[in-house]
């Protein structure tokens, strides 16, 4: 994970990166607003610590740019400001969260976490193979743009293919997946059924391919 931290002041800078390096975070320091913005023009980060009154300009000023260009990335503010109004204002401007000044670098880690975890479970709402595309809060499998309509049981196996690509899957741990019965499971050619009309559904012949003796996995198309 690639953090930036944006603080002016030097030795603050220096303490927040050795915290985050000894929790094998790596980070960027800028130490300022001018050069944050160069760090930003060229990197790409999981999370930005912004400390709110920068020597050459303004934190939240540099959130609202962010914001308004279409940067997504979570951003921590951190400020000595504890009013109410000041944190309304940070996150009103499209920060992720506040933390007030002085805090404890286990707090901070914490909120760190929190974030990191927040971000990655959105970014893997929706997987996609090619031109299969699966929405996992929405539960819609699109092909070629176009919705094709599943089963419970067949959109929990191709979830499974998806979330595990390349991995060969054996019909017990398929069969497991969609059945919780155990009998059933060694008794029944039930996923055999089920990726028959996955593949005939989804029009990918090469997408799920067969392992001989064994299961099923997922290809590239």
């Amino acid at each position: 994970m690639n953090i930036l931290v944006v603080e002016d002041d030097l030795f603050s800078a220096q303490q927040l990166s050795k915290v985050l390096k000894k929790e094998s975070y790596q980070c960027d320091m800028a130490l300022g607003f001018s050069q944050a913005e160069q760090f930003l023009d060229v990197h790409t980060y999981a999370l930005i610590l912004l400390d709110w009154n920068l020597g050459d300009g303004d934190g939240l000023a540099l959130l609202q740019q962010l914001r308004r260009d279409g940067v997504e990335t979570p951003v921590l503010m951190l400020s000595a400001n504890s009013e109410i109004d000041d944190r309304v204002k940070v996150l009103d401007a499209g920060a992720d969260d506040y933390l007030c000044k002085p805090y404890s670098h286990i707090e901070l880690l914490a909120r760190i976490r929190a974030l990191l975890r927040r971000e990655s479970v959105q970014k893997v709402s929706t997987l996609s193979v090619g031109d299969v595309v699966l929405e996992m809060t929405t539960h819609e499998v699109s092909v070629g743009g176009a919705v094709i309509a599943l089963t419970v049981s067949e959109f929990d196996l191709l979830l499974l293919f998806m979330q595990n690509p390349n991995l060969v899957l054996t019909r017990y741990q398929l069969n497991e997946h969609i059945n919780k019965n155990s009998f059933t499971v060694k008794q029944s050619n039930i996923v055999d059924v089920h990726v028959k009309n996955l593949r005939k559904k989804l029009e990918r012949p090469a997408l799920i391919k067969s392992v001989r003796g064994v299961g099923y996995k997922l290809g590239t198309l």
